[in-house]
């Protein structure tokens, strides 16, 4: 498990860092961009324990997750011009903390005896992009997940290997197939820039055309 702890924390930074990124983008003040990485990197997991009926949630008890988005929230504060050049990486991170995230929400829920498939999907999902969500909402922007990019597709694909593969292998197996899944579905999309299919309806079109006409 070192490994996945290990992964956790490299997906803490790099989703703290870009909660911090889009705080500095929105023009925030330093409590701001603190307040968007700590959610972006541990709101997911909140909502999980809470779900999950694990109050107070792990976030609040052991609040080293929440230090380490603190201190990355401040070195991109002071440093983001150079982070900013070091795009490529952080979307690295970025995919091992979908990943880890993933693991970690389905298994908790695997561990807890929730194990029914709809219910460990969706801890593994809500786990991955739960704070993501969060940070757009706050920020009054429409979650980037809803918008383009194969991202949590990747978190429920990997969420039901591991949901199919707990019981059948060695429990430890499980969890690194489900990392791996999800971490390699990202980045092939990354590389090739795949994206789910958007439809393009023309309401605002039609819509910015009646105010014309009123006016």
């Amino acid at each position: 498990m070192f490994l996945l702890d290990t992964f956790e924390i490299a997906g803490t930074v790099a989703f703290a860092i870009s909660g911090a990124l889009i705080g500095i983008r929105k023009e925030l003040d330093i409590f701001g961009v603190i307040f968007l990485a700590i959610t972006t990197a541990v709101g997911g997991g909140i909502f999980r324990d809470v779900f999950l009926g694990k109050t107070p949630p792990m976030a609040f008890v052991k609040p080293i997750y929440c230090l380490i988005s603190i201190l990355s929230a401040l070195l991109t504060f002071i440093f983001h011009k150079k982070i900013l050049k070091l795009k490529n990486i952080i979307l690295i991170f970025d995919a091992i903390g979908l990943g880890a995230f993933t693991v970690i929400g389905s298994t908790t829920a695997m561990i807890g005896n929730m194990d029914k498939p709809f219910l460990v999907i969706c801890m593994g999902l809500l786990t991955g992009i739960g704070g993501g969500i969060l940070r757009d909402v706050f920020v009054k922007d429409i979650p980037l997940v809803f918008q383009r990019e194969i991202y949590a597709i990747a978190s429920v694909l990997g969420s039901t290997s591991l949901y199919y593969t707990y019981n059948n292998f060695k429990s430890i197996s499980s969890l690194y197939m489900c990392f791996i899944i999800t971490f390699a579905i990202r980045m092939i999309a990354v590389k090739y820039n795949l994206n789910l299919p958007v439809l393009k309806s023309g309401i605002h079109l039609e819509e910015h055309k009646a105010c014309e006409t009123e006016a």
